[in-house]
């Protein structure tokens, strides 16, 4: 047998096969094991989970965000732009903010309602009823337009060019299994699947890492860093893409992400993503039946400590690889030939891994497109049933209630069929993914930062930040539809008079929303009815809430921070 063969062997898909239905196992263990205990089926369980250990949260927070885009898109991009999108990986530090942050904000939430809370929820108590169903339905459209499509799509891709599959018979394959596993799992299974996933993923990526460096340098993990880093400095025209800003106008990357403003740019969607997104916040607010303040806070720092770690390492296992298959190719290394950058690292397991790991690391990988698009399954479930179907259908049997959070997930499967075509025609991936992501994020942020740092913020202003945030949004993306996200040239005086808003470089736009959204709640804030005693009183803290904060942290949660702070650093640093 050829062990260092460039294909798919026996052997390979033996193991495969061999781990997928062991990884099942173990996942119906869990859910049996779990449901054993309770006694029967609770929608509280199966949307949210119980009280999970720190390291599983943190696991759950890692995987829930690793999914096809960065097997696909985030190596495709290293392979073509190097480090330049690492602004949006590197964002261990956010992380801690949500544990650090809006964990005791939301914890004190979830006292005053007496019940786990969504997102949603947040705003009808802090703003009004309305503020809260328009996130519901921003988010749902959001996960359909940005989360369950992209997946979907880029594990297609993913599977075309790593085991010869048709791309359509892997887009909708996964998607198939994973809206099963989401029906029969919920939050429990997502946990379980996450807790095994990771550290496959992590050593498969890892070993791609190494490997792939040792067949660059001949041998050596030191000499093949060294030409990789040679090869990014001579691409894009001599300008280079092994550093993170781009402040040169003749750059070729410059019209894209225009030097330091990327930075700000990243930071609003990381924002948003990590602090204030169902499909992240979820993991982290479960809890035990009658536990303390002060443990549930602790469990989720800690938990959010151990995610930013690992949110360190998408970069040099998926990012990194694609910057090392871009070297190969260059130079012919091992038959290497990649016509399309896309294909970086499925070409990176198959020419690089020997025989028998193929399979073990695909485990890891197929596991992962699972996960994180189940999360995003059970997410919307969750906001479907908790802030649509509850409020309206009360006193119904918690069976129901699963029953109807299944059958959301199957409408947003369709939903996310029928959009990837229309998804397909607009252009480049990841390009379309964080410009949609940029349209959105700012009324989160705004939203949700005034509504928790200013008592003086009405509850209309609110209601019009988010809603007006939203239609400026949309009205942008319908105009990067209509010329190629300002790429091509539109005649009319219509048009001409309006190249501020449709042509303005898309992270510059962002910023600007983001000003605009905060400026008109300040103004509506002065000419509505402020805020009531309860909702002013949803984000004050009593001396004993306080002190449940200060006796949830020790030494070890501020060395752990000061830590992922550090790594970040460091990274920004030697790419800068």
């Amino acid at each position: 047998m050829n062990w260092s063969s460039n294909e798919f062997l026996w052997l390979d898909w033996a193991i495969l096969a061999i781990g997928l239905l062991g990884v099942v196992a173990a996942v119906w263990y869990a859910i049996w094991k779990d449901k054993k205990a309770q006694q029967g089926e609770d929608s509280s369980a199966y949307l949210f989970g119980k009280g999970e250990p720190w390291y599983v949260i943190g696991m759950a927070i890692f995987a829930a965000n690793i999914g096809s885009e960065h097997l696909v898109g985030l190596a495709g991009t290293g392979a073509k732009d190097g480090v330049g999108m690492a602004h949006w990986e590197m964002q261990g530090w956010m992380i801690l903010i949500l544990g650090w942050l809006f964990v005791p904000f939301y914890q004190l939430l979830i006292n005053k309602m007496g019940k786990i809370i969504t997102m949603p929820d947040f705003l009808k108590f802090r703003y009004t009823q309305r503020t809260g169903s328009w996130l519901s339905i921003i988010t749902l459209v959001a996960y359909v337009l940005t989360k369950v499509s992209v997946t979907a799509f880029t594990g297609g891709i993913f599977f075309e060019y790593l085991l010869g599959l048709n791309f359509w018979v892997g887009a909708i394959g996964l998607i198939a299994v994973t809206a099963v596993f989401t029906v029969f799992g919920g939050m429990k299974g997502v946990m379980t699947l996450s807790s095994i996933q990771t550290p496959i993923l992590i050593i498969g990526s890892f070993l791609v890492l190494f490997l792939g460096l040792a067949t660059l340098g001949g041998g050596s993990i030191a000499e093949g860093w060294t030409t990789m880093m040679d090869t990014a400095r001579s691409m894009h025209d001599g300008y280079g893409i092994n550093h993170m800003f781009h402040t040169d106008p003749g750059d070729p990357m410059y019209a894209e992400y225009p030097g330091y403003v990327v930075f700000l740019g990243a930071c609003i969607i990381g924002f948003w993503y990590w602090c204030t997104d169902q499909h992240i916040v979820q993991r982290v607010l479960g809890q035990v039946p009658g536990e303390d303040n002060a443990a549930v806070m602790a469990r989720a720092r800690r938990g959010t400590i151990a995610a930013g770690f690992f949110k360190i390492l998408p970069c040099f296992m998926f990012l990194i690889p694609g910057m090392i298959a871009a070297a190969l190719a260059q130079r012919g290394v091992n038959g290497f030939v990649m016509e399309d950058t896309d294909a970086a690292f499925a070409l990176m397991v198959k020419n690089i891994l020997p025989a028998g790991i193929k399979g073990i690391v695909t485990i890891g990988f197929v596991c992962a497109l699972v996960a994180s698009l189940a999360a995003f399954f059970n997410s919307c479930a969750t906001l479907f049933t908790e802030d649509f179907y509850k409020p309206m259908k009360k006193g119904k049997s918690e069976a129901h209630y699963v029953f109807v959070g299944r059958t959301a997930t199957v409408v947003v499967v369709l939903l996310g069929l029928l959009w990837m075509p229309v998804m397909m025609s607009l252009g480049s991936l990841y390009s379309y993914l964080q410009g949609i992501q940029s349209l959105l994020a700012p009324a989160m942020v705004a939203v949700f930062t005034l509504g928790i740092f200013s008592k003086k913020i009405t509850p209309k202003a609110g209601e019009w930040g988010l809603i007006g945030g939203f239609v400026v949004g949309m009205l942008r993306l319908i105009t990067n539809v209509l010329t190629d996200t300002g790429k091509a040239v539109m005649e009319g005086a219509f048009w001409e008079n309006t190249t501020w808003f449709w042509q303005t470089n898309w992270l510059v736009f962002e910023c600007w929303l983001l000003v605009f959204i905060i400026v008109l709640m300040v103004v509506v804030s002065f000419f509505t009815p402020a805020p009531s005693q309860e909702q002013i009183d949803a984000i004050t803290f009593s001396s004993d809430f306080k002190k449940s904060i200060r006796e949830s942290w020790g030494v070890w949660d501020i060395i752990g921070t000061l830590v992922v702070v550090g790594l970040c650093a460091t990274f920004y640093w030697y790419f800068w």
